[in-house]
């Protein structure tokens, strides 16, 4: 798992203030592992989506190192704000690497201080362990 997740945030880190991912921050999190590790994983259609498949195992506190994060977050799209969340990956210091204009990384609470494109924030609803992501079916 150890090797997994160092691929993962050595792939994300090497696109930081890339605006590539701008609005795909699921694409961002999954192409990070995926692509880092030549492996597929299955998750929703977007953060949100994850987010609902992954949260019978979500947990509250620092996430841990390799974990995605997952927030709440009304997105554009063409027929108005859209619930479609936020998500990033954790470097296990209470750091979110993430795509959001660029990719980034902020602390996982001040990711809540930053404003969407419809003018709202996100709302951080937790974290899932890189296990739980890899033991989704499809």
């Amino acid at each position: 798992m150890e090797k997994l997740t160092e691929n993962m945030i050595r792939w994300a880190e090497s696109k930081l203030g890339s605006s590539e991912y701008a609005g795909w921050c699921l694409a961002f999190i999954e192409d990070a592992l995926e692509i880092s590790n030549n492996i597929e994983i299955f998750g929703g259609d977007s953060a949100k989506g994850s987010y609902e498949l992954y949260k019978d195992a979500l947990r509250g506190e620092v996430p841990e190192r390799g974990a995605f994060v997952f927030y709440d977050c009304l997105c554009p799209s063409e027929n108005g704000p859209v619930s479609w969340g936020h998500c990033g990956i954790s470097l296990g210091d209470g750091r979110v690497i993430h795509a959001w204009d660029t990719v980034r990384i902020d602390d996982y609470p001040e990711i809540e201080k930053l404003t969407a494109p419809t003018g709202g924030h996100p709302k951080y609803l937790g974290w899932v362990a890189l296990e739980r992501v890899l033991d989704q079916k499809p």
